[in-house]
């Protein structure tokens, strides 16, 4: 019983997943999510429009944008598969402020030090939150003595080396956001996570 309670639908999981796919099919109708210039157009990430314009709000939009379905099956596949682990483990109010938080910081770090190099690219993507949320369960994990339902420490550490390795061996990739993304949810782990305790045969869900 108890254990049915504590694999309950992941809502804001399923719910950031439909957004990023409803946005990506919006701007499908608009124009083609391949064009570099009207991604810039339509909120994603571009260093000048930040810098010059104050358009901050880019780091939130782009979160939720990708380059082609392929860049958008990727981040959501991955999302998908563990999302719903690190949000049983936080509780959904937490995750959602997880996510965004792991996006957006993402972003920020990218966008200061791609201003500090003056080189400047259009980047959009779910990404760096998406990091942030391996990055949360490595540290999940690690503090359950290596297991966390179905997932292992030695899993967790192979699939966040493997996601950088592919991420610095493929050309046109924001490597910047995807460190940062796996450093900050190392990071909000440590400060949202609360090890779930056991307690006469149920299991007691932290639901904030």
């Amino acid at each position: 019983m108890g254990q049915e309670r504590y694999r309950k639908t992941a809502y804001v999981t399923f719910a950031i997943i439909v957004a990023n796919i409803l946005c990506f099919l919006y701007l499908e109708t608009q124009g083609s999510t391949e064009d570099a210039r009207f991604m810039i157009d339509h909120g994603a990430m571009f260093e000048p429009a930040i810098l010059y314009a104050n358009e901050y709000w880019r780091l939130l939009t782009s979160v939720f944008m990708h380059f082609g379905v392929e860049h958008l099956a990727n981040n959501m596949l991955i999302l998908f598969v563990l999302g719903d682990n690190l949000e049983r483990a936080l509780g959904k109010v937490k995750y959602a402020v997880f996510y965004l938080v792991c996006g957006i910081g993402a972003n920020a770090a990218s966008f200061w030090v791609n201003i500090t190099r003056e080189d400047y690219a259009v980047s959009a993507g779910a990404s760096g939150a998406v990091f942030g949320v391996i990055g949360g369960l490595v540290y999940a994990v690690a503090v359950n003595k290596g297991r966390l339902e179905d997932l292992s420490s030695r899993q967790m550490v192979i699939l966040a080396a493997f996601s950088l390795y592919h991420g610095f061996t493929s050309s046109g990739v924001n490597n910047t956001a995807h460190v940062a993304g796996l450093f900050l949810g190392i990071v909000m782990g440590m400060i949202l996570y609360r090890k779930t305790e056991k307690r006469t045969g149920w299991i007691e869900e932290d639901i904030w």
